[in-house]
């Protein structure tokens, strides 16, 4: 049963959204992830939104650009955490998308990463996954370590050849 909902309003949203996907996939959390428009299709997303917890979603990760409705309408519904992923682009390059998402109403509370932050809205669903998961909560770990041992290598092979050789 997959423990987290990954859902955005258009395909084009897929190129962020899948980089969640791909987090979650390397530290072996199951996801759905559906395209559904709050706008557009309003029944489909209120059968979405209201089923999630029957689902068995724990956290539900939703993108969404300019007037970016879907995050907090998400969170309006599902009882569990939502992370909101402000997408990029359109006439105010995402700006309009992270204020949506970040201004909600007291009690409708959206986790909100940054524009176009797809992995790290992955990372932070399985952080919040990982209170109640040791084996989630050492990948995760071990996933951090990696990306310490990234910014070492990249400092020794500085220190090798040289910026200008870099």
């Amino acid at each position: 049963m997959p423990q987290v909902g990954i859902v955005m309003g258009s395909d084009s949203d897929m190129p962020i959204m899948s980089k969640a996907a791909d987090i979650l996939d390397k530290l072996g959390v199951s996801y759905d992830m559906n395209i559904i428009s709050a706008h557009r299709e309003p029944q489909e997303f209120f059968d979405y939104a209201n089923s999630a917890e029957e689902r068995g979603y724990k956290v539900i990760i939703a993108g969404a650009g300019m007037a970016a409705h879907l995050p907090g309408m998400c969170a309006a519904i599902f009882p569990m955490p939502v992370i909101g992923i402000p997408m990029g682009g359109g006439a105010l390059n995402g700006t309009d998308a992270l204020y949506s998402i970040l201004q909600m109403p007291s009690g409708i509370p959206v986790a909100t990463v940054a524009i176009n932050g797809g992995a790290n809205a992955g990372l932070l669903a399985a952080k919040i996954l990982a209170t109640s998961d040791a084996e989630l909560l050492q990948k995760l770990k071990d996933y951090k370590e990696g990306l310490k041992e990234q910014v070492v290598n990249k400092d020794k092979r500085l220190q090798e050849v040289g910026y200008k050789n870099y």
